[in-house]
């Protein structure tokens, strides 16, 4: 088993799935999470090649958003798409960075994402409300790995 496959149970992966179902009935941003187990670039530069490798930069109004995580270099970053960067205040992304990395430091890593999650989707339905009519899941909700 991959330290990927290690770092979250079944179970916690499923409530971190429900976690972007639920933000994302508020917003029509879309949430990714992307695990992996190593890379030797720095986390916001690899988050931005990982966000093009999943084609989070062809959603319709520029709104993805995505978790990423490097297990051997233990680092983290959460970023956004032009859409979302071109409206929010420069320092958006922090208090959620910073949230998540508070329950990483406790080992609590569903617990951090889930919240983080949660946080983003309440943040972007400021920018990106949640249109019934005209809605559509544009990315996958599972958790991708690399």
């Amino acid at each position: 088993m991959s330290k990927t496959e290690e770092f979250l149970t079944k179970a916690e992966e499923q409530e971190i799935v429900d976690a972007i179902v639920v933000a994302e009935k508020n917003t029509s941003g879309e949430i990714r999470v992307h695990i992996e187990e190593s890379n030797t670039k720095p986390p916001v530069e690899r988050a931005q090649e990982v966000f093009h490798l999943l084609k989070m930069d062809e959603t319709e109004l520029k709104n993805g958003v995505l978790f990423y995580i490097c297990m051997q270099t233990k680092s983290f970053a959460v970023i956004g798409d032009k859409g979302i960067n071109d409206l929010v205040e420069p320092n958006f992304w922090n208090s959620t960075k910073d949230h998540v990395i508070e329950k990483f430091k406790e080992g609590k890593y569903k617990d951090g994402l889930v919240n983080g999650i949660i946080e983003a989707g309440e943040q972007l339905k400021k920018y990106f409300p949640y249109n019934n009519e005209d809605d559509i899941n544009e990315l996958s909700n599972e958790i991708s790995r690399g």
